[in-house]
């Protein structure tokens, strides 16, 4: 239970491990100790035929790191074990006096290991003293709460899943996970990948850390031991465990192609963007030279290789638009295989547009180390997914001659809410309507207003934006605006309505459109029929996007 406080002993080996690394220098570390399973019991008194202790999970290279570090800080070393310890566990740990007491005074074995290993150069110093840090260090206290935090530390990378915090390098969690798949559990290493599949250390206090990189960490403790010092209940648990749930390291289901969440071209899909109807077929008729790739998860070298092929084995395209806000993290070997196929774009005349990259991200950091500053010039990068995919319509829309400037000016009779009325109707609308301009960045409509009005956009562009601050839709000129006042009377706006420029906008009152219903019912009854067009358009667009995303 995770209230029961066990002794640290040998499991504290492989954190001590990567504190050495981490402190001392791989290097270092590796010319004084070995990392191959010993063939022999944890605590024996042999060494390799280089006079190295066999790995650091046996007691003699268990001493050898705590002499490393002993001998870089003699006066704080057992100090800086217990705080390294305790960020692994995200708390700080205790020391069971008693329990080192016995450990000091039944320790004549360790002495024997610690003085061979003297004589061999490995430990230097003052022996006595590194020895009495090793073992106040297997005395600490800890629970099967913090077992698995520290297990599942190393499965992170290095980082503490519950602090945040980086207590190794995720080189050095790979190493000391690569330690206890080989050596971690006794002389029942072998047995124990075979049959639970997972890197792991036990100790002779009871406890058993063990970890599945990128997905968990697991603590047992239950102080019962077989032959070989491993916990018989945690072994029990463990297997049963990973049995349940298909943890064994070796037996993984993931599939590369999941890395792709969606991917759709901008004839199917379509930004928030509201354009004006030559805008929008322009888009139908050439949106599938504009691709966008939603990514998600972490991308490692053989996911990224599944899809550049997939990239580039489409069609030739103008663009190529990358979201990343779903991709929890990059590798550097992803990142430069991304840097050939985005050099291979742009040499073929394809632009490359990237979403989602948080600035000082890891996966931004990692992405545009990689990438260089002659291909970081190329690319075009945007907070997020709608304004890049509105940019590669634009893009698309012009290079066709369309596209609809910021200072162009439309007539009032071109909005499509009006479509088939007369000239003689259009004009009798334009009696009833209020011409209004402004200047970008203004509350034309705010949350909470009463909808009574209609605004038909003539000049500009302005964007619905949610008090949030999410922006879920931009309208250019010749389109329109609270247009729902028409159908949803006594009812309050939803959203702001903000101009993004300067802006000219003809307002048609509600109380207008119900006078010229009583004149003029036929007009109100072909706006009506063009706005109930409008939404099924809408809702088009969106079952279209719907199955694009979901297929």
């Amino acid at each position: 239970m995770p209230s029961v406080l066990a002794r640290y002993k040998s499991v504290s080996k492989a954190f001590v491990y990567a504190l050495a690394i981490e402190y001392c220098g791989h290097d270092e570390v590796a010319k004084a100790i070995g990392v191959e399973p010993s063939g022999d019991s944890f605590n024996s008194i042999r060494l390799k035929v280089d006079n190295r202790p066999f790995n650091p999970m046996v007691n003699a290279g268990a001493i050898a790191c705590t002499g490393l570090i002993f001998s870089k800080d003699p006066d704080g070393a057992l100090e800086r074990i217990r705080q390294v310890l305790g960020e692994f566990a995200g708390r700080e740990l205790a020391l069971d006096e008693a329990v080192y007491q016995s450990e000091s005074r039944t320790g004549d074995r360790n002495r024997a290991i610690a003085w061979l290993l003297r004589n061999n150069g490995v430990l230097k110093g003052d022996v006595d003293a590194s020895l009495d840090v090793y073992f106040r260090q297997c005395a600490l206290l800890t629970n099967a709460r913090d077992l698995s935090i520290m297990g599942a530390t190393l499965a992170n990378n290095g980082v503490n899943p519950l602090t945040g915090r980086r207590v190794v390098t995720s080189l050095t969690a790979a190493r000391v996970l690569s330690i206890m798949v080989s050596s971690g559990m006794y002389d029942y290493s072998g047995e124990w990948i075979y049959r639970i599949g997972l890197p792991a250390k036990s100790g002779v206090g009871g406890g058993i850390t063990a970890a599945l990189p990128a997905q968990l960490g697991l603590g047992t403790y239950s102080p019962r031991l077989d032959p070989l010092g491993n916990s018989v209940r945690g072994l029990k648990v463990c297997e049963e465990i990973s049995s349940q749930f298909s943890l064994h390291v070796l037996q993984r289901q993931g599939d590369v192609r999941s890395v792709i969440a969606a991917k759709y071209d901008l004839s199917r899909v379509k930004s928030h963007r509201d354009r004006r109807e030559a805008d929008q077929e322009l888009l139908m008729n050439f949106g599938e030279t504009a691709q966008v790739t939603e990514l998600t998860g972490a991308i490692n070298v053989i996911s990224c290789d599944f899809v550049c092929r997939q990239l580039m084995n489409d069609t030739k395209r103008e663009i190529e638009v990358l979201d990343f806000r779903r991709v929890s993290e990059i590798s550097k070997a992803a990142a430069k295989l991304l840097r050939r196929l985005f050099e291979d774009f742009t040499a073929c005349g394809t632009r490359v547009v990237l979403t989602g990259l948080k600035d000082n991200s890891f996966c931004e950091q990692t992405l545009m180390n990689a990438f260089g500053e002659d291909l970081r010039n190329e690319l075009r990068r945007f907070e997020t997914l709608t304004d890049g995919v509105a940019w590669a319509e634009d893009q698309l829309v012009f290079r066709r001659g369309g596209f609809t400037r910021l200072s162009a000016q439309i007539d009032f009779a071109e909005q499509p809410l009006l479509a088939g009325l007369s000239g003689e109707q259009i004009r009798g609308l334009e009696d009833l309507v209020h011409k209004e301009e402004c200047l970008g960045g203004k509350k034309i409509i705010e949350t909470g207003q009463a909808a009574d009005s209609v605004f038909f956009l003539t000049k500009g562009m302005v964007s619905v934006v949610l008090d949030s601050g999410v922006r879920i839709a931009t309208l250019d000129a010749g389109t329109c605006f609270g247009e729902f006042a028409l159908i949803s009377q006594d009812e309050k706006r939803s959203a702001n309505v903000v101009s993004d420029s300067p802006c000219q906008y003809f307002k048609l009152s509600v109380d207008a459109v119900h006078a010229l219903n009583d004149e003029a019912p036929e007009v109100v009854q072909i706006m009506l029929k063009n706005l109930a067009a409008l939404l099924a358009k809408r809702l088009r667009q969106a079952n279209t996007k719907i199955d694009a995303l979901t297929n």
